[in-house]
């Protein structure tokens, strides 16, 4: 049952940052779109790494690059678009945020493991 809502947050979460990251910027609250947008790229795939790595950690290295592989789709999605843009450095947050989320997986799973 644990497993089954860790799964259905991290879909539910990936589908909100996709539909975040191409909406029109008009319908986004006002500051969303303005407080330091590589931090909020980092924040979002650190999530997704850290919580996709707990419903699906038996295989990590498909799950994180797959996410990197989401994370360049959603930018060359953002630059079709005409009201977003697409940029490398976005990219390179979202991998940086992976790379966070890898590392607290990692700890959270090195503090939970049983030590002999």
């Amino acid at each position: 049952m644990k497993i089954r809502l860790i799964r259905t947050a991290f879909w539910c979460s990936a589908i909100v940052l996709a539909a975040a990251s191409l909406v029109p910027v008009d319908l986004l609250p006002p500051q969303s779109a303005n407080i330091w947008d590589k931090g909020q790229h980092a924040f979002g795939f650190a999530w997704l790494a850290l919580v996709g790595l707990l419903a699906y950690g038996r295989k990590p290295w498909p799950m994180l690059a797959g996410l990197l592989a989401y994370g360049g789709v959603i930018e060359l999605l953002q630059a079709a678009t005409g009201w977003r843009y697409g940029e490398w450095l976005d990219f390179l947050a979202d991998g940086l945020g992976i790379l966070i989320g890898t590392a607290l997986w990692l700890v959270l799973r090195r503090l939970t493991t049983p030590q002999n």
